[in-house]
This record gives structure tokens, sequence and C-alpha cells, in this order.
């Protein structure tokens, strides 16, 4: 409905072509890159002033390079978004911005990103690199490949993290690409699910690989996943943390489970949705999060 009122009045005033290319960027989007930030507050950096810059700027590269990278894929998949009954509002798809204009501001933030990304340094640089040459893999080859679309979704995330730790220049824990990975495996695969769910018959036509899934297929992938994020996380936080002070860590296992199991209402609820979405329209969501990152804290920085 937002999408639709901008059309409704953005015209070809100064305001509405700035606005239409804020929505070509999609910042409802950009709290996945909050995963950027795990880094910051694992590695008990969280109060160190040029390591949060490091990581915010690290924030801001990658709210940039995703930027780029759904403005590009919008111009890719132009033809289908007219299609779609809620794509059909984007940017490109409705007319609002050329898709030459949308590839060159495409190129502008990515351009934005990088040199963001290499100012912070060569290590953070270089996962830039790889996420954008993931996504173009994704977008030209992946996308339409049935699970290993999913999986590179997963591996965006993970490089995202791998990008906040070489922001704190902190060693990479193996266990924040294990429990990253699976629980963006479960979250990819419920998209899928939402995407069949609410397209129905129509989905194929909308997404090739949509055809290769089903719900009830989705479902026992999502259970999967669902379980091997909660025990992943239950192990992290009885292996990593025994120091006397640290083993409260724990105690953060319930509010795990709770976020996850809330999001499987919603979308055994609702049809499901983009995870972003979600978590910024369901409070008890918001406030499991902001729990959970409550305990974390007071585990790892009050002793």
């Amino acid at each position: 409905m937002v999408e639709t009122a901008d059309m409704e009045s953005g015209g070809t005033t100064t305001k509405g072509i700035m606005r239409a290319y804020l929505r070509l960027a999609r910042p409802r989007q950009w709290t996945k890159n909050g995963f950027v930030l795990a880094g910051l507050v694992f590695a008990k950096q969280a109060f160190s002033a040029p390591s949060v810059a490091s990581a915010m700027v690290t924030f801001v590269a990658f709210c940039a390079l995703s930027g780029a990278v759904y403005a590009a894929n919008d111009v890719l998949d132009v033809k289908e978004d007219r299609e779609h009954p809620k794509k059909r509002f984007r940017p490109v798809a409705s007319g609002e911005i050329q898709p030459r204009a949308a590839l060159t501001y495409a190129a502008i933030l990515a351009a934005l990103g990088l040199a963001l990304s290499f100012a912070v340094g060569p290590e953070v640089g270089l996962t830039s690199v790889s996420y954008l040459v993931l996504q173009g893999a994704y977008s030209l080859v992946l996308k339409h490949l049935a699970i290993l679309d999913v999986m590179a979704i997963s591996a965006g995330f993970v490089i995202r993290a791998l990008a906040g730790v070489a922001a704190v220049h902190s060693p990479v824990s193996p266990w924040l690409i294990v429990c990253t990975g699976l629980l963006t495996l479960f979250l990819g695969f419920s998209k899928r699910r939402h995407e069949i769910a609410s397209l129905g018959e129509a989905a194929a036509g909308h997404r090739k690989n949509l055809a290769d899934y089903s719900v009830a297929m989705l479902d026992q992938m999502m259970n999967i996943m669902l379980s091997a994020t909660i025990i992943a996380y239950s192990l992290y936080t009885f292996f990593v943390y025994k120091a006397q002070a640290e083993v409260y860590m724990m105690s953060s296992i319930p509010f795990v489970v709770y976020g996850i199991f809330r999001y499987m209402l919603l979308v055994h609820r609702n049809g499901g949705g983009d995870p972003d979405t979600l978590l910024l329209s369901d409070r008890p969501l918001q406030i499991t999060l902001l729990l959970w990152l409550a305990v974390v804290m007071l585990v790892l920085y009050v002793n």
C-alpha cells in the first residue's frame, strides 16, 4: 500500500523521484545487515569507540551494497515483477525509473559500498567483493536452482557476519558461521514457502524454481533447520562460555527458542514473509530480540 501511495503522489516532482530511488534501494530490507554488528557484540567491543565506528561504517557499506543488488535485480526481473501483484509497484516495474538509470544507480551504490568497506580495512573490502560476486552469481544463475538459491541467500548473511568480525579485528568463530548459516537457511526456506502460499499456481510464472518446491517439502526443510539452529545455538552457549561469569549465557536459549517458534507461528498464520518485514511489524518478536540482546550483553559485559 505504501508503494501504491508513492506512485500516486510521487509523480515527476524532485521529491517523488528521490523517494522512488530510495525505494529502489529497499531501506526496509536493511535490517538484514544487522548481522554485520554481531561481531561487535560477541567480540566484547560494543563499548569501544573505534570498533563501534568501524562496525557502523561497515553496516552502512553493506546497506549500499545490498541496495545496489536490489536495484540491479529489479532491472533483471522487470518482466516478472510487472506480473506480480505486489512487485509491480516497484520503481522499475512501474516505470518510475528507467532500467538504464537504475543500473547507473546500482553502480554508484556498489562503488560507494566498496569504497567504505576498503576504508575500514582490506579484509572488510574483500568480504564486500565476495558479497557482490555471490549476489551476481545468485541473480544470474543460482536463483533459478532449487535449494542452491536458499543456500546462496544464507551465504550472503554469513558474509555479512564475517565482514563485521573483520571490521573489529576479531578471530572468526566457527560457531558464528554455523549458527548464522542454519538460522538464515530456516528464514530462506520460510520465504520460499510464503511465495508459494501467496502466489498459488502462478508461483512458477514469477520464479521458475518455485515449481520444484511445495509447501509440504518446505515445511520439512524448515523443521530440520529449526531443530538444527536451536541445537547449534545451545551447544554454542555450553561449550564456548565456560568461565564462571559466562555460564549464564545458556539463559539466552529460551529467547532464541521462543523467537523461532513465534516466527513459525506467523508463518503458518499468515503465510510467512520476509524476515525483516515480520521483525518490523511484530511486537513480540521485537521484545524477544531486545530481551535476548540484553541477556547477552549482561553475560558478556557485566562481570
